[in-house]
């Protein structure tokens, strides 16, 4: 697989094709397996991901603590907004509906982690569903965003506990900027713009969950984080470019990890976590869950 999205760039500038191309053949290579058999893999994780959209959307599901649930469904049926009836409004339900099934451990597809898991999902179903887009451009889309997420994770990182939230929620939104980009038909020097001004926007984001669980503000930071994949989009496909290439962005989002305090990775000692509020709401629901158990 690529360590750089520069060099996929070109070689799908150079063949003419879209990036899922280079990005599919190079896997093919690295696992020694058919192309054909690595989207039927990718069509798999489609079908759950869709699923967990639906599970979520009911809105009867609620995490172990009680901390989130249950607002994917105030997100569909509740009173109309500004964006009501939009694709931008979908797609955030979307992203909160995933998070939901997460935190009361279900069926999710980790894209890339567990904690960022509702942003892809949510921009490339929400913009099918709003576009008439079929199912086999969708998988294309994710073998893009597989390349995209590749690349961070070598480049930078992917953990939440190395990188705080950026490396999580902002690496998803790149993927999904990105891979929305070209299923919209976007070149892919456009899809390394669109994942460029996702992931400058989600720089120095810290990873702070109440009492260390995956639900507070992880859930919400989904939402936002599919928000600003659709900016990114929007700009991209508009034909803004963004001065800093996209391999740049993510190596200063892995600088930018590594030198944050460590209570702004995954420990629950800084950021909302070390609140007032956000202190007793996770003694309260710890001691809730340890009661339980």
């Amino acid at each position: 697989m690529y360590r750089s999205l520069a060099d996929a760039i070109r070689d799908a500038e150079a063949r003419n094709v879209p990036l899922s191309t280079v990005a599919l053949e190079a896997e093919a290579k690295d696992q020694g397996r058919p192309i054909s058999e690595i989207r039927d893999a990718l069509g798999r994780a489609l079908v759950i991901m869709r699923s967990s959209i639906e599970r979520g959307m009911v809105g009867d599901l609620y995490s172990a603590s009680g901390l989130v649930g249950g607002d994917a469904a105030k997100m569909r049926t509740g009173p109309a907004g500004p964006l009501a009836g939009t694709a931008f409004h979908d797609v955030l339900a979307r992203a909160l509906a995933v998070q939901e099934v997460n935190a009361a451990m279900g069926v999710i597809v980790a894209a890339p982690t567990a904690g960022g898991a509702g942003v892809l999902p949510a921009v490339l179903t929400g913009i099918a569903a709003a576009r008439g887009i079929d199912d086999e451009a969708v998988i294309s889309a994710l073998a893009t965003a597989g390349l995209i997420g590749a690349v961070v994770a070598e480049r930078a990182s992917l953990s939440g506990a190395e990188g705080g939230c950026q490396a999580e929620t902002g690496a998803a939104a790149g993927m999904a900027a990105g891979a929305a980009t070209e299923m919209l038909g976007g070149s892919p020097r456009q899809v390394g713009h669109a994942t460029a001004l996702a992931q400058q926007g989600t720089l120095g984001l810290v990873c702070d969950p109440l009492g260390g669980l995956v639900e507070l503000p992880c859930v919400f930071r989904n939402a936002t984080g599919a928000a600003i994949a659709l900016a990114a989009i929007e700009m991209a496909m508009a034909g803004i470019e963004f001065a800093i290439p996209a391999d740049e962005v993510i190596d200063t989002m892995g600088e930018i990890g590594a030198s944050m305090d460590v209570r702004y990775r995954e420990t629950a000692g800084g950021g909302l976590a070390a609140t007032p509020t956000g202190r007793r709401l996770a003694k309260e629901r710890l001691y809730e869950l340890k009661r339980k158990s």
